[in-house]
């Protein structure tokens, strides 16, 4: 077992020749830290917030060990507590017990097999609560996810329905042509927001129920595949898009996912334009080397301002009110960069443009 397998256990006791001793003995099996008093010991903890079995001498002149343990739960409630005491004192080892404030108790004289067999014990048992406690983590921001993606799902399909209906209520009883129309644009824009969230929902559940899965990856079938309807997209609005893909060698990776990215980051670059100005572009590069993939998607639309940059790839949550959106894109372009190992940087100026620059690792072939 290396130095950094070893568990870290911390013995107090105001007897020196305890403290030397026990050292002595257990330095081989675990990394090991001796205090005299309380107030060591609290710097122990505090330095090393790891320690997993802390062991306490019962009668210590400062405080009991019983209550020592009592005060550092408040503080320190991961670490495994046992106490070492005589007969003498065992109806506070009783009360230490029910109040939860040790996990077992060591006799006096201990012996190095009593000893070894406790923190043995207590270290499954720190391991077990430990993985426990990460799990429950994991389930309440599930929970907490589940919520807002509840209450968003609801809101945002029941607004463009609630426009649409409330235009054909109004059409009914028009004759002029222009106001049907305008009527008729307004269900479009509601229409296409209701479809790209639906989009982004499937989307977001491929990432979380799908497998990754490795497949010789071929980026311009991909680009070619991808970027049909943004050309017809950017003839319609006035957009110049340019796409170029240099891909040396093979290149292994998750197709689904990569399309995802993709997908989000071209149709955020096109939404989001400046209408006032009549140079438009988007532009798409994406480079293969030495199995790294790199996607770039530039951009002279309207940016993101600097105080929204660190929330923009959060669910739900959109940087402007200026263009219809779910605020669910980005968080799914993050995920599935996350799923392939990979990363992403942003960089942008309010008025100016956005540039996002991915970066994917290369997976083994036939990998999942």
């Amino acid at each position: 077992m290396t130095i950094r397998d070893k568990i870290k256990v911390l013995y107090i006791d105001d007897e020196q020749n305890n403290l030397v001793g026990f050292k002595a003995t257990f330095r081989f099996d675990y990394t090991i830290f001796i205090a005299s008093d309380v107030q060591q010991a609290y710097t122990y903890l505090k330095a090393n917030p790891d320690i997993c079995i802390v062991l306490c001498d019962q009668r210590m002149p400062e405080i009991t060990g019983s209550k020592f343990f009592e005060e550092m739960r408040e503080e320190y409630p991961e670490p495994v507590r046992m106490l070492i005491t005589g007969y003498a004192d065992i109806e506070s080892v009783i009360e230490a017990v029910n109040k939860g404030h040790i996990f077992r108790y060591i006799k006096k004289p201990w012996t190095d097999a009593d000893v070894r067999s406790a923190i043995e014990e207590g270290k499954k048992y720190y391991i077990s609560n430990s993985l426990l406690a990460a799990k429950n983590k994991e389930l309440q921001s599930a929970y907490d996810e589940l919520g807002k993606f509840t209450y968003s799902v609801t809101h945002d399909l029941r607004g463009p329905l609630l426009s649409v209906i409330g235009a054909i209520d109004l059409a009914r009883d028009m004759d002029d042509l222009p106001e049907i129309r305008s009527l008729l644009n307004m269900m479009d824009d509601a229409v296409k927001k209701l479809d790209e969230f639906i989009r982004n929902t499937h989307e977001y559940y491929n990432l979380k129920r799908g497998k990754i899965v490795s497949e010789d990856i071929d980026f311009n079938r991909i680009i070619a595949d991808t970027t049909s309807i943004f050309k017809i997209s950017g003839r319609m609005e006035n957009v110049k898009f340019t796409a170029n893909v240099m891909q040396n060698g093979s290149f292994y990776s998750d197709e689904t996912s990569i399309k995802i990215i993709l997908n989000n980051l071209l149709s955020n670059a096109f939404k989001f334009q400046r209408k006032n100005i009549s140079d438009k572009f988007v532009d798409l590069n994406i480079k293969v080397e030495n199995g790294i993939a790199e996607i770039l998607v530039r951009d002279n639309g309207i940016g993101i301002h600097e105080s929204h940059i660190d929330n923009i790839f959060t669910m739900f949550y959109r940087a402007t009110s200026e263009t219809p959106g779910s605020g669910f894109g980005l968080y799914n372009v993050k995920d599935a960069i996350n799923r392939l190992n990979g990363n992403i940087k942003v960089q942008s100026t309010f008025n100016e443009g956005t540039l996002f620059i991915v970066s994917i690792p290369g997976m083994a072939n036939g990998t999942k």
